[in-house]
């Protein structure tokens, strides 16, 4: 079962959260929808789920029109931030309550019941109240009462930002395990691109409500549409430094590299240019090599299994990846190399990606 929304626009005012967004979740697809706050992602959720109704633009479920359609027959689940659990309720009465409303039989609503509870390792606390569970028993409580209405589609928004770094982790392994099984169409709203890359069998970014990518986590990281996306994909993000090409050579202050003649070609006649390199795509060391550039140690953050380096070259920074232990003290003299196949090229007026 498919979702697409096509030239979704959406207008609070004069400000427009949604700027003509189109897009398509195939059938058991997970679509991450990522973006700093205020860029139009969760609004793009509640037109889907029909908590908003759209200025202009479709939402088609399984290829139906499903736009103008009241929430509650668009047989999508959501699950919020915020639980959204009922606290009289138990457990069990918290999970069953979509069969209830539904007038299902309480033997057939206490068999589910049983089953997605097993599922999700709530069997023991069934019989609990919200108040007497962890962030992770509630999330799980939460999810459990969207799988048990068999959705054609799941809603998600923010749905472990309320957890602390390390059960976030473990949560996320568990959702994807979930969605993998289940196989239902899940749209996903954060704005942590970590979570994003490892959730996402697609991402969607946004930005000031306009479509700024649609691709796979390896796309969006490896080739970047445009200098937003280039910064904001990626921890620590792409290093970017505007500069101009003169004599064959990408030049700014206190850097300079040489370009191969098919570089050239691919830029043109530009010359306002916006250079871009991946951390882990620049190669350090402690003493001077042949071909490296020198600079001096500005920062260093030991990670354990990598240690991230900060150089300083006039008024330029670098940030790069190097080996856990290396040896980069405050101020010490650095040496490096930027590897050129790796070097993506913007256009400092469109920011659009060079290709």
């Amino acid at each position: 079962m498919s979702l697409r929304v096509e030239n979704i626009t959406k207008r609070f005012g004069v400000k427009h959260a949604l700027r003509g967004v189109t897009l398509e979740a195939r059938d058991g697809e997970f679509v991450v929808l990522l973006g700093p706050s205020g860029c139009g992602k969760s609004t793009l959720l509640r037109i889907i789920a029909g908590l908003e109704e759209p200025d202009e633009g479709t939402v088609l479920l399984g290829g139906k029109d499903i736009t103008r359609i009241e929430p509650r027959r668009r047989d999508v689940a959501m699950v919020f931030q915020g639980y959204a659990l009922y606290p009289h309720m138990t457990v069990a009465r918290n999970i069953g309550y979509p069969l209830r409303v539904r007038k299902r039989p309480s033997s057939e609503i206490s068999a589910e019941v049983e089953r997605v509870g097993a599922r999700l390792g709530l069997t023991h606390l069934l019989g609990n109240l919200p108040k007497q569970l962890s962030g992770g028993e509630r999330q799980r409580v939460a999810l459990a009462r969207a799988i048990i209405r068999h959705p054609q589609a799941f809603l998600m928004d923010e749905p472990l930002s309320n957890l602390d770094s390390r059960l976030r982790v473990d949560m996320r392994a568990e959702l994807k395990h979930l969605q993998h099984e289940l196989s239902v169409v899940t749209i996903y709203v954060t704005h942590d691109q970590v979570e994003a890359m490892t959730l996402g069998s697609r991402i969607a970014i946004l930005k000031d409500g306009l479509l700024q990518q649609y691709g796979t986590p390896s796309e969006v990281y490896r080739r970047p549409a445009n200098l937003f996306v280039a910064g904001f994909v990626g921890s620590p993000s792409m290093n970017l430094l505007p500069g101009v090409i003169e004599s064959g050579s990408f030049r700014r202050a206190g850097l300079s590299v040489a370009l191969h003649p098919e570089q050239l070609a691919l830029i043109g006649a530009r010359r306002q240019i916006t250079f871009g390199i991946r951390p882990e795509d620049i190669d350090f060391s402690a003493t001077a090599q042949p071909d490296y550039t020198p600079a001096r140690v500005w920062v260093t953050e030991d990670l354990g299994n990598e240690t991230l380096i900060r150089l300083a070259l006039d008024d330029t920074h670098l940030i790069l990846r190097a080996p856990a232990g290396a040896r980069a003290d405050f101020g010490t003299p650095a040496w490096f190399r930027i590897r050129p196949e790796k070097i993506h090229w913007f256009d400092s007026r469109t920011t659009e990606a060079i290709k």
